[in-house]
């Protein structure tokens, strides 16, 4: 057996042990593995997946981009392995559709981009005041931003610390239970709109002149926070240019918990469902894909279960 097959695999033991279906996966990758092995190469490269693609047959460029998508996959994990591996490009065959892989905001990022909200102008002080509470709260629970500016005031429970999300993605309702912190900042915020407003609104985040915040004046309020502080170039015309994306708040989120679970000890299978739940995913495999977009969590995965593996 080859050392790409050996790799192959492990790469396939530690995924399944993830909870992935794999039955396609691995179909392709034999067939790549093999195909490699005949050209006596031993490594993987760009040139090899245009070498194999070549051979494979004829097939439409959604399915060849499917197929690249699997052995990028496979690649990454075996560059984190051994450098001398080639990850082939995203775009080497372009296809419409796939899932934008997430930025992962470090924590001063994320503390940038909040103090960049609270100085945003205003008129009346809302306009900043609501922008750095509704990024701050997006960080910390993951909420969609659809979910966020959902809320009404009747939906925060600042007593007992509860997010009661009426109007979640597919209509699915959830309760957010939030940390103590959190319940202190969205309580200061609260009275503070409440003062600047001079009564209490029914939408949870308001604008300056007192009406639930828009999804696209969130977005351009996210993009000025996120321009001031240079993670987006600044463009004319009040453009919002290109960048990290205020939904990579939610994936920041995710990602980090999932990488604590790791560090802790956690179970990742117990965890899981708990996370699926908490973010309001229809599917398991939804919350499953941070660990193959990001790799460091695929790293912290695979020395977890080689640790049980030989325990």
């Amino acid at each position: 057996m080859s050392a790409l097959s050996t790799e192959l695999s492990r790469y396939l033991t530690i995924r399944r042990g993830l909870g992935y279906n794999l039955s396609t996966t691995e179909r392709i990758l034999r067939k790549f593995t093999a195909f490699a092995e005949q050209q006596g190469a031993e490594c993987v490269s760009t040139a090899l997946f245009l070498q194999w693609q070549e051979a494979f047959g004829q097939a439409n460029r959604q399915t060849w981009s499917r197929r690249l998508s699997i052995v990028r996959l496979f690649a990454q994990w075996l560059q984190s392995l051994e450098p001398k591996h080639e990850v082939p490009p995203r775009g080497l065959i372009p296809c419409r559709g796939g899932r934008t892989r997430p930025y992962i905001y470090s924590d001063e990022e994320i503390r940038r981009i909040v103090r960049a909200a609270a100085e945003l102008p205003s008129i009346h002080g809302i306009r900043a005041l609501t922008s750095a509470t509704l990024f701050g709260l997006i960080a910390v629970t993951g909420l969609r931003i659809s979910e966020a500016l959902s809320l009404n005031v009747a939906d925060v429970d600042l007593e007992i610390g509860l997010i009661a999300l009426r109007r979640g993605k597919f209509g699915k309702a959830r309760l957010l239970p939030i940390s103590d912190s959190t319940k202190v900042q969205l309580t200061a915020y609260a009275k503070e709109r409440d003062r600047l407003l001079g009564s209490s609104p029914e939408p949870f985040f308001v604008s300056d002149i007192g009406e639930r915040v828009t999804d696209c004046g969130a977005r351009y309020n996210f993009a000025a926070a996120c321009q001031a502080i240079g993670l987006r170039p600044v463009e004319k015309f009040h453009r919002h240019g290109h960048g990290p994306r205020i939904h990579d708040l939610r994936h920041t989120f995710a990602v980090r918990t999932m990488v604590n679970w790791y560090r802790t000890g956690k179970d990742p299978a117990r965890e899981m469902i708990k996370l699926t739940t908490y973010l309001g995913h229809g599917d398991p495999a939804h919350t499953y894909w941070y660990i193959e977009a990001v790799p460091e969590l695929l790293a912290l995965a695979s020395c977890r279960v080689e640790g049980e593996v030989r325990s």
